[in-house]
């Protein structure tokens, strides 16, 4: 069985981030002034072959230890059949 896993990175709450704001002042400057904020993140897709039963307990290991850096980024991990 084939599973689509997509995750998603970005800094924490609490976290300036530069380049959200560097992308606010130039989506206003371009005519967006409503805009009041913008989080850069990443996006992965990853595909993964197999059922075991660990398999998301793994995957959420991985977010924490490769994806992602804890202590400035929040990772949200969604799971779906193929």
């Amino acid at each position: 069985m084939r599973v689509k896993v997509n995750v998603i990175v970005k800094p924490k709450e609490a976290v300036l981030d530069p380049q959200g704001s560097a992308v606010r002042d130039a989506m206003r400057h371009l005519g967006m002034p409503e805009v009041r904020s913008v989080r850069i993140g990443k996006f992965m897709e990853i595909e993964v072959e197999g059922s075991n039963g660990d398999l998301e307990k793994r995957l959420h290991g991985l977010c924490r230890d490769l994806l992602s850096n804890p202590v400035i980024e929040d990772y949200e991990l969604k799971t779906s059949d193929k």
